[in-house]
């Protein structure tokens, strides 16, 4: 595989604003690799963020493949396959034509430590190959959750994440998982994947958990959609002693909550999770290898080719955010092409 020598790389230079850039590529060095992309997924949570400019502007970057500020411009992403293009010296473990993912933003080739990418099954569909970050993410979602058999689950937002959620929800032997967006299309989705009801934000989401929960509320509820008021919802919703897992990342919106009533009676739980750590009580039997180990072995159990609703091409790349910022009603997984 020829080894490219400049890269086309996707810039965010204002809200709702970007281009593509070429950049040089440099060879790689010793313990690099080069890696030409074939596909990348945009993220509809933290992705439509940092374009409509919705992030603290001095937040630092978490990723070393990101470059430039939340001030703008900023060069963002973090779901990128690719084959492997050339190693420099040093790399024995990986060699040119492996399937890789990388937490790299959009880019059609790029050059990064060896120790930063995933190799992949190597007849993985390389589409299928950008859910890793996200499934990585449900992965914490649910460990950080401790879902139990036979308890009723409140899960308020059907993206991506959410929907992933769904489908680890249905393997832990919980027995209802109840399920928020006001897509149809999302909700059409949950349904296939094994929810066991869908709502809409308008209904009167507490009345039906209760309805279905004997009036007891849910054991757990995950908020997943990063919209404030479903964490409202998923606070009244929840049982005494219930728990809220946040897995959503609201940016700059500020979220305000009644904490006067059920939660304080109720001794209800509100939990972050975050992928960036996992939970203590796990240590020492979980790290970080061992959820990623579980996130790469899924990839080829879920069905998770049905999720992606669009394939644009890079060129494409400024269409394809329009898209989901826009319309988000007609796009589940959009996924960039490469040539």
């Amino acid at each position: 595989m020829p080894t490219p020598r400049e890269a086309l790389a996707l810039w965010w230079t204002a809200p709702c604003s970007g281009e593509l850039r070429r950049e040089p590529l440099p060879p790689p060095g010793p313990g690099e690799v080069s890696v030409a992309a074939l596909a990348s997924g945009i993220s509809q949570g933290t992705e439509l963020l940092v374009y409509r400019g919705q992030v603290p502007p001095d937040l630092p970057l978490d990723l070393p493949t990101l470059a430039g500020s939340f001030r703008y411009p900023i060069k963002y992403g973090y779901a990128s396959v690719g084959r492997v293009a050339a190693i420099g010296a040093g790399v024995e473990d990986l060699a040119p034509g492996d399937l890789v993912f990388a937490l790299h933003p959009h880019q059609s080739a790029y050059v990064l430590p060896a120790s930063y990418v995933v190799r992949l099954p190597p007849d993985l569909p390389p589409e299928v190959g950008v859910f890793l970050a996200n499934l990585e993410t449900a992965v914490n979602v649910v460990l950080d959750a401790t879902p139990r058999l036979g308890e009723t689950v409140l899960l308020s937002g059907l993206g991506i994440v959410g929907l992933l959620v769904l489908q680890l929800l249905r393997r832990t032997g919980v027995e209802q998982v109840l399920a928020v967006d006001p897509l149809p299309a999302r909700r059409a989705m949950a349904q296939r994947l094994g929810a066991t009801a869908t709502l809409t934000p308008e209904d009167d989401v507490v009345a039906q958990v209760r309805a279905r929960t004997e009036g007891r509320g849910a054991d757990l509820a995950i908020e997943a959609s990063g919209a404030p008021d479903a964490l409202t919802r998923a606070i009244e919703a929840v049982a005494a002693e219930g728990t809220v897992v946040i897995a959503s990342w609201y940016g700059t919106k500020p979220v305000t909550l009644q904490l006067g009533g059920h939660f304080h009676r109720g001794r209800v739980r509100l939990r972050s999770s975050q992928v960036g750590q996992l939970d203590p009580a796990l240590a020492p039997r979980w790290d970080r290898a061992r959820r990623l180990a579980v996130a790469r072995r899924l990839l080829a159990e879920l069905p998770l080719a049905e999720l992606i609703s669009h394939r644009v091409p890079f060129a494409r790349a400024l269409e394809a955010f329009a898209l989901l910022d826009q319309h988000p009603e007609t796009a589940l997984q959009v996924v960039l092409t490469y040539p």
